[in-house]
C-alpha cells in the first residue's frame, strides 16, 4: 500500500512543534530522549502485527493491544519526568490538551467495560445451558433451549454506550491536531511524542469499537493523517493496513461479531440449537454430546479471556485517570514538577 509523502492536511495545525526556533536544531539531549520514545513506540506498534493474520481480534490480540496502549502512555509520563518541565511552565494549550483528551479516553473505555461487563453476563447463561444439560431430562433440555435462546439474542443487540463511540473518535481525530509551540525545545518533543501515542491511540480504541459494535463504520483510516517522515510511521501504515483488512474480510463473511471466541461459541451453539429445539434420534446422541463439549470449551475459552481483556483495560483506564488527576493536582498544588503522575491509585468512581 502506497503512501503520499506529504499528508492531505497540515501535519499539525497550529504549527509544527518539532520546528526548532529560528531554525536551529534540538540539543542532542533532547533529542535522544525523542528517538528513545519513537524507536520503542515502534516496537510496541509492530506487536500487533502477528505472525498468523487469524489471531487478529481474538481476545489475547485485543489484551496484547491495550496492554500496548497502557505502555505508550507509561512512556509519555516517563517522558514527561525525564523532560523535567514544571507543571507551572507548561503552555496553557498543552494542558487542555493533555485534559481534553484524557476525558474522550475515559468516556470511551467506559464504553469498552460496559460491553465487556455485558458479554460477561451472558457467559451466566451459557453456565446455565451447560448445567441443564448434564441431565437427562427432556424438561432441562427445554429449560437449556430457553437459555441458549436468551444468550443468542443478548449478543446479537446493540450496547447503546458502544454505538455513541463514533463522535468520540472523531473528536480524537481532531485532536490530533497539536498547539504551537513557542521558544521550548523541550515543549516540541513532548507535543511530537504526544502526537505519536494520541495516533496510536485513537487507532486502536476505533478498532476496539468496530470490534465491540460489530460495524467497520467505527474501523479508523489514519494514513492520510500520519505524515511517512516519521520514524514510526512505516510501522503503523502496516499494523493499519493488515489489521483493517482482516476486519473488513470477516464481515464481508457476513459474521455478526469480530471477536474471534464469541464466533467460536456462536457456532457451537448454531449446532446445538436445533438439537434442543427439535431434539434428536439416537443416531445423534453422539453429535449431540461432542457439541455439548464443544460449547463447554469454547464457553470457558470466551470467559477466560474476557476477563483477562477487561483487566488491561480497567488498568488502561486508571492510567489515564492517575494522568488526569496528578496533573490537576500539581496544577492546583503548584507542584514542581509532575512526577506524581506516576503510580496514582484511583478508580472509575472519581472521574470529573
Amino acid at each position: 500500500m502506497s503512501h503520499p509523502q506529504e499528508p492531505q492536511r497540515s501535519f499539525f495545525h497550529f504549527g509544527n512543534p518539532f520546528r526548532s526556533p529560528k531554525g536551529s536544531h534540538l540539543p542532542s539531549g533532547l533529542l535522544s530522549l525523542l528517538d528513545k520514545f519513537e524507536k520503542t513506540l515502534s516496537e510496541r506498534l509492530q506487536k500487533l502485527v502477528p505472525k498468523d493474520k487469524s489471531d487478529i481480534l481474538s481476545l489475547s490480540w485485543m489484551k496484547l493491544a491495550m496492554e500496548s496502549l497502557s505502555e505508550i502512555h507509561r512512556d509519555i509520563k516517563n517522558l514527561i519526568t525525564e523532560l523535567e518541565i514544571p507543571v507551572t511552565d507548561w503552555d496553557e494549550k498543552w494542558i487542555d490538551v493533555y485534559l481534553d483528551i484524557s476525558v474522550k479516553l475515559l468516556d470511551i473505555t467506559i464504553a469498552f467495560t460496559s460491553e465487556l461487563t455485558r458479554l460477561n453476563q451472558g457467559h451466566l447463561l451459557l453456565q446455565c445451558v451447560l448445567h441443564k444439560l448434564e441431565s437427562n431430562s427432556s424438561d432441562q433440555f427445554l429449560r437449556a433451549y430457553s437459555s441458549l435462546h436468551s444468550w443468542r439474542e443478548q449478543i446479537h443487540s446493540k450496547n447503546p454506550r458502544v454505538e455513541t463511540c463514533r463522535p468520540v473518535l472523531d473528536n480524537l481525530v481532531e485532536s490530533l491536531d497539536l498547539p504551537k509551540v513557542r521558544n521550548s525545545a523541550k515543549g516540541k518533543v513532548l507535543m511530537r511524542a504526544m502526537y505519536g501515542a494520541k495516533v496510536a491511540t485513537t487507532y486502536i480504541c476505533s478498532v476496539f469499537a468496530a470490534a465491540f459494535s460489530g460495524s467497520t463504520d467505527n474501523l479508523l483510516d489514519l494514513s492520510s493523517t500520519v505524515p511517512a517522515i516519521l520514524p514510526w510511521a512505516q510501522v503503523f501504515y502496516n499494523v493499519q493496513t493488515t489489521v483493517n483488512t482482516e476486519i473488513k474480510n470477516i464481515f464481508s463473511r457476513g459474521e455478526f461479531t469480530v471477536l474471534r471466541e464469541l464466533l467460536a461459541v456462536d457456532n457451537c451453539a448454531n449446532k446445538l440449537y436445533p438439537l434442543l429445539q427439535d431434539g434428536f434420534s439416537p443416531a445423534q446422541e453422539e453429535s449431540f454430546k461432542h457439541s455439548v463439549s464443544d460449547l463447554r470449551k469454547t464457553a470457558e475459552k470466551l470467559s477466560q479471556g474476557l476477563d483477562n481483556l477487561s483487566k488491561v483495560v480497567d488498568d488502561f483506564f486508571k492510567i489515564v485517570l492517575s494522568g488526569r488527576d496528578a496533573l490537576l493536582c500539581n496544577l492546583r498544588a503548584g507542584c514542581a514538577s509532575p512526577n506524581s503522575v506516576l503510580g496514582r491509585n484511583t478508580d472509575k468512581q472519581s472521574v470529573r
